[in-house]
């Protein structure tokens, strides 16, 4: 048959959900025990998970986010960008949630005392968090969460939250992407917040997603996070489920791969879903006919790198100085890593100490992270191929 690029099935991008969600059910199983638990007042964990860029934590995230709405509860949905505050993200969002959770006559009045501590609170924190911008549907309760102190007063509002969910028979389900780049200060507020919500047993829980380096920022922020949160590790796929996640889209519009094609791709993508999206999406553009053949997939690997070149990997390069570049381009001097600082420094001929700021920066940017003390590694898979692309020979070192 043959094959229209209109019907292509395959959806690389940001966030953009695949054709086939493969081998994240146990994923989605974890979470929606531990909703189903919290609705009913057993405890649970919260639950913040865990991987490299272009592992699909947006898209299962955004999933389960679904699921959770068809079983009946409330969610909330945000990105944690750099720059915003975590008042400014959440007063908005816990405002829809309780006027939501107001027109169910057993949760109103609840409800009502939440607003009005929502009002308190944005009120007395617009002061410290500039950015905080909210209506205002009632006045604020003189004592209810306007202290102006974040990590009290974040407590107080979580609190009427979940009597409010608990009143109406659900539960709220906060679900907040790029976690790292929340302020350690704000990180630790929320966690206390919903460690007293848990003592409470009231049906309010966070669901998170982060880079590799959230489990140590939740650790420094409070040191029973630990015993707060389950940290499942979102990786690659299996080679069953990275094959599963590239055919089976293409056979549910008639068209094949041969078996040379799919190991190709496998091979050539690591079984990272965005990858797998992108070079199946090439796959297809290039293949005149069914089945993709080996030789389609060869031609479509060079049209899929260039393309990662040109957004996947050049939007993170474009935002690092000089020095960050350089460092990053020792980093793939060594190999995929990790690797330790000491031998970065030493090709770059500096000391340890004098790189710590640069390593700093770029762990904040979530460009690197570091899996134990000393080790540095990529959080963007492939990264190290990209920087020998685009800074080749040996200029780079004495720049």
């Amino acid at each position: 048959m043959d094959m229209d690029p209109v019907r292509n099935p395959y959806a690389p991008g940001a966030g953009s959900p695949p054709p086939e969600l493969a081998g994240r059910d146990a994923f989605r199983r974890i979470v929606h025990i531990a909703l189903q638990r919290i609705r009913i007042g057993n405890p649970a964990k919260s639950v913040l998970m865990v991987g490299l860029r272009g592992v699909g934590k947006t898209v299962l995230l955004e999933q389960i986010r679904i699921d959770t709405e068809a079983d009946g509860m409330q969610t909330i949905r945000m990105e944690a960008p750099e720059g915003r505050s975590l008042p400014a993200l959440l007063a908005p969002q816990l405002r829809v949630a309780l006027l939501r959770l107001s027109r169910i006559e057993a949760a109103k009045d609840f409800a009502r005392k939440g607003l009005s501590a929502l009002a308190g609170f944005a009120k007395a924190l617009r002061v410290s968090y500039q950015d905080i911008e909210v209506g205002i549907d009632y006045e604020p309760e003189p004592g209810l969460a306007d202290n102006g102190d974040l990590e009290t007063d974040l407590a107080m509002l979580l609190e009427q939250v979940g009597l409010a969910a608990k009143g109406a028979g659900t539960a709220v389900v906060m679900f907040i992407d790029e976690l790292q780049y929340i302020k350690e200060a704000e990180f630790a507020a929320l966690i206390s917040a919903l460690h007293r919500c848990s003592q409470r047993r009231l049906p309010i829980i966070l669901v998170g997603a982060g880079l590799p380096q959230l489990r140590e920022r939740a650790g420094s922020a409070k040191s029973y996070a630990e015993r707060l949160f389950d940290y499942p590790e979102v990786g690659p796929l299996s080679d069953i489920d990275a094959r599963r996640a590239l055919e089976s889209p293409a056979e549910h519009l008639g068209v094949r791969f041969e078996d040379k094609a799919v190991l190709a791709i496998v091979s050539h993508t690591r079984g990272y879903p965005y990858f797998l999206q992108e070079w199946g999406k090439h796959a297809w553009d290039v293949a005149d006919t069914s089945p993709i053949t080996f030789a389609d997939v060869e031609t479509a690997s060079q049209l899929a790198i260039a393309a990662l070149d040109e957004s996947f990997f050049r939007v993170r390069f474009d935002r690092m100085t000089p020095l960050e570049r350089r460092y990053l381009r020792a980093m793939a001097e060594l190999g995929p890593g990790p690797h330790r600082s000491g031998d970065i420094a030493a090709i770059l001929g500096r000391e340890v100490s004098a790189l710590a700021p640069t390593r700093g920066k770029l762990i904040s940017k979530g460009m690197i992270w570091s899996p134990s003390h000393g080790d540095t590694a990529f959080t963007v898979p492939l990264f190290d191929e990209f920087m020998k692309r685009i800074m080749p020979g040996s200029a780079w070192r004495t720049e």
